[in-house]
């Protein structure tokens, strides 16, 4: 069902950075979209980018703080967005819009991780609507602009907590069942791959091409809703996998993605440590690769229709 999840053996690895992973690579005349990139793994991925030559454009839901990460940063633009509000998300696209800019890199690299239960204005699971409904309907928006670029790529950052959860149809905003958030955090990092997946099997024909990264473990600000005690415990589940990365380490399989000519005329697969991951066993016991149920493409339909449905925004032709 998957042969597309074979690994290049590229020549990197887990301790690759992203500017090792760029290399030579030049990105002067292309504008990228980092989307939370003005903080940890999005940051390295924003300074990678600038360093080849690129425009970023990073979207922050607090400008202050993006302000001042990026200070002396020519061709970096801040934009605000909130991507749990649907309206932000509208008004941040229609501004990119008209300055009628071909997008070549769209990054979906902001998320949420572990919060207490909280709904949006919809009464949707924030790290289902934030991690997942949030990008989709910024790629939505977008399309037109990724179109125009005739060889655009989208990355969305997964992990691998996505083995913790597929999605649940069902019950996707825990409306009945208990809320368990490290549950809604793997069913939202699912979902990412899913997109990938489906956005690429409707983007290969306009040259867009879509990936699903797995950055590493990383300590960043994403552990912010979380108790000391579960830090030092998600640290020790991590380095029982490899080691964790550095920021620069962590933003690596994200710019391969985005900027590597060996993944030219490839799309819908999930990478890790700078190369294409292979499909998990299903009895793995170590969250290495990626679970098959991740790269379903009818199960990524299935969530392209459900989240057309849930945000009541569909993609043009």
């Amino acid at each position: 069902m998957t042969p597309k999840q074979q690994p290049l053996h590229s020549g990197f690895g887990a301790t690759t950075t992203a500017r090792e992973a760029l290399g030579d690579i030049r990105l002067e005349n292309t504008v990228a979209i980092v989307t939370g990139g003005y903080a940890g793994i999005g940051l390295e991925t924003t300074r990678a980018l600038h360093a080849a030559g690129a425009t970023v454009v990073v979207p922050a839901r607090t400008p202050a703080k993006a302000r001042a990460a990026l200070a002396g940063l020519e061709r970096v633009e801040l934009e605000p967005l909130d991507l749990i509000d649907p309206a932000s998300i509208d008004a941040f696209a229609s501004r990119f819009l008209a300055s009628g800019r071909p997008l070549h890199l769209l990054i979906h690299n902001a998320g949420i991780m572990a919060p207490p239960l909280t709904r949006d204005a919809r009464g949707f699971e924030s790290q289902f609507a934030t991690n997942h409904l949030g990008h989709f309907q910024l790629t939505a928006r977008l399309w037109p602009a990724l179109k125009q670029a005739n060889g655009a790529r989208v990355v969305c950052l997964s992990s691998r907590g996505h083995f913790f959860a597929d999605v649940d149809f069902e019950d996707p905003f825990f409306q009945q069942r208990p809320y368990d958030k490290w549950v809604a955090y793997g069913q939202s990092k699912t979902a990412n791959i899913l997109f990938a997946v489906g956005l690429d099997a409707r983007g290969e024909p306009h040259g867009v091409r879509a990936f699903a990264v797995h950055p590493g473990g990383v300590l960043t600000e994403l552990v912010r809703s979380m108790s000391e005690e579960e830090v030092r415990a998600s640290i020790e589940n991590s380095n029982q996998v490899e080691p964790l990365k550095t920021p620069e380490q962590g933003a690596a399989t994200t710019v391969w993605c985005a900027t590597s000519p060996r993944l030219a005329g490839r799309g819908g697969v999930y990478c890790e440590n700078v190369d294409i991951a292979p499909l998990a066993p299903a009895d793995a016991t170590l969250r290495r690769g990626v679970k098959e149920w991740a790269v379903d493409p009818k199960r990524a339909d299935r969530l392209w229709t459900a989240s057309e449905a849930w945000t009541g925004v569909r993609f043009s032709p």
